[in-house]
C-alpha cells in the first residue's frame, strides 16, 4: 500500500465512471460521450437527466413519458411546506433550508423503506427529489419575501416551471431556454466535492435521500458552491463605484482582495461552460437593452487573463446570467443544487451498482507511547 500523501486526494483515482469526462488542458466537458456544447444548445435538461440516468438519449416518446412522470411529482405535501414556511420565517440561509427540505422529503416518499440499492426504486426516488427541489426553493424564496407560494404546473418544462413558481409569471422563451441551458451546463462535473460526498454516503448503503442531503451540505461550503454569488456582488460593487472595471480590479488586487470566478481545480483554460454562458449573458443584455453586466464581466476577464494568466470558470458568467433573469443572488448556490442533483443521483446509482465502502486512510502524526496518568493524579 502506497504511503504517498495526497492532500485533498488531488490526482488520486478512486472510482470509474461512465458519466462525464473532463479534459482540463483542452477545456472539454463530455456527458456520456456527448459534447457539452451540443447538449447545452440542442438538448433539454430532461433529456440530459435521461441520458445520465439511463445511459442513452431518449426518443420522442420516451422523453415525453419521462418528462410527464417527473412533472407529476412536483407538488410537495403540507408538512414539507410548513417546514419551509418556518425556515423562511427564521430567515434561514437558503442552502441550509434546502438541506433540511431534502432530508425531510424522505418522510413522504412511498419507497422510503425499500432496498437502498434497488435501481428501479432509486430512479423513482431520484425523479421525485429532482422534481420537488425547484418547488421547495421557489416556495422558500416567495415566503421569505412575504409572498404566497405558487403551485407548480405540469404543462411547463422543468426550467420554465421553476421560473414560473419563482416569479408568478410564465417566462418568455428566451428566459426559459437560457435557464434550461444553465441547468444542462451544471448537471454533472465528474467527482467534485459534493458528488464525492454523495458517493461516500451511498457506499455505506445509506439511502438516496441521505446521499443527496450529504451532497447539498457539501455544496454549501464556500470553496465549492457560492462563487457566482460572490461574482455578482463584485459586479454590483463595480457598478456602484465611479471606476471602470479594469481600474476597480487593479485597486482590489492592490488591496489584497481576491477576484472571484477565476481558476479551477481541473481546467487550465477557460471553462467550456463559461464560454457558453458568456454568450448567453450578452444575449440577455441585448434583449433587455442593457449589456453593462456582460461588459463588466468581459473587461474583468480580459484583464485577469492578461495580467494573471487565469481563465474564468462557470461561476463567472452564470452570475450575470442569473441576475438578468431576476434570480435573487443568495439563491445562486441552491440553483446549482437544483441542477446538480441530476448528476448526484447518476453517480449514486453507479456507486450502488458496483459498491465498495469508501474508506481511505490517514497518516498518523500524533504522539506515541504516552504514559497514562490516573485522573486523581493529573
Amino acid at each position: 500500500m502506497s504511503e504517498e500523501l495526497k492532500k485533498g486526494l488531488e490526482g488520486v483515482l478512486v472510482a470509474e465512471s461512465k458519466l462525464s469526462y473532463i479534459d482540463g488542458e483542452a477545456g472539454q466537458l463530455v456527458y456520456r460521450g456527448y459534447s457539452i456544447d451540443d447538449l447545452a444548445r440542442e438538448a433539454s435538461y430532461e433529456e440530459v437527466l435521461y441520458l445520465l440516468w439511463h445511459g442513452r438519449l431518449p426518443n420522442h416518446d420516451e422523453l415525453q413519458s419521462f418528462s410527464n412522470a417527473m412533472a407529476s411529482e412536483r407538488a410537495i405535501d403540507g408538512d414539507v411546506l410548513d417546514s419551509i414556511e418556518a425556515l423562511a420565517a427564521a430567515n434561514e440561509d437558503p442552502m441550509a433550508a434546502l438541506r433540511t427540505v431534502v432530508s425531510s422529503l424522505s418522510a413522504s416518499d412511498p419507497d422510503t423503506d425499500a432496498n437502498p440499492t434497488d435501481r428501479d426504486t432509486n430512479l423513482e426516488k431520484g425523479r421525485r427529489i429532482t422534481a420537488k427541489i425547484p418547488t421547495a426553493l421557489a416556495a422558500f424564496v416567495r415566503l421569505r419575501n412575504g409572498d404566497e407560494p405558487v403551485a407548480p404546473r405540469e404543462d411547463l418544462s422543468h426550467a420554465a416551471n421553476f421560473l414560473y413558481m419563482l416569479n408568478d409569471e410564465e417566462p418568455d422563451d428566451v428566459l426559459a431556454e437560457t435557464f434550461d441551458m444553465a441547468l444542462v451546463l451544471h448537471t454533472d462535473h465528474g467527482l467534485n466535492a459534493s458528488t464525492f460526498a454523495a458517493t461516500v454516503t451511498a457506499s455505506t448503503l445509506a439511502d438516496l435521500h441521505s446521499a443527496i442531503t450529504s451532497a447539498v451540505g457539501t455544496l454549501s461550503g464556500s470553496l465549492h458552491g457560492g462563487a457566482n454569488q460572490n461574482v455578482m456582488s463584485m459586479l454590483k460593487e463595480v457598478d456602484d463605484s465611479s471606476k471602470d472595471p479594469t481600474t476597480w480590479v487593479e485597486d482590489a488586487l492592490e488591496d489584497g482582495r481576491r477576484v472571484p470566478g477565476f481558476g479551477h481545480r481541473v481546467y487550465d483554460v477557460k471553462d467550456p461552460r463559461a464560454r457558453i454562458l458568456s454568450d448567453k449573458s450578452e444575449e440577455l443584455g441585448r434583449a433587455a437593452g442593457d449589456t453593462k453586466w456582460y461588459e463588466y464581466s468581459a473587461a474583468i476577464e480580459e484583464y485577469i487573463q492578461s495580467e494573471k494568466g487565469l481563465a474564468p470558470n462557470v461561476d463567472f458568467y452564470s452570475a450575470s446570467t442569473y441576475y438578468q433573469m431576476g434570480i435573487p443572488i443568495d439563491t445562486y448556490t441552491p440553483i446549482f443544487a437544483l441542477s446538480r442533483v441530476g448528476g448526484w443521483i447518476a453517480h449514486v446509482l453507479e456507486q450502488y451498482d458496483d459498491n465498495r465502502l469508501i474508506r481511505p486512510r490517514a497518516r498518523y502524526t500524533g504522539d506515541m507511547e504516552r504514559e497514562f496518568t490516573p485522573i486523581d493524579d493529573r
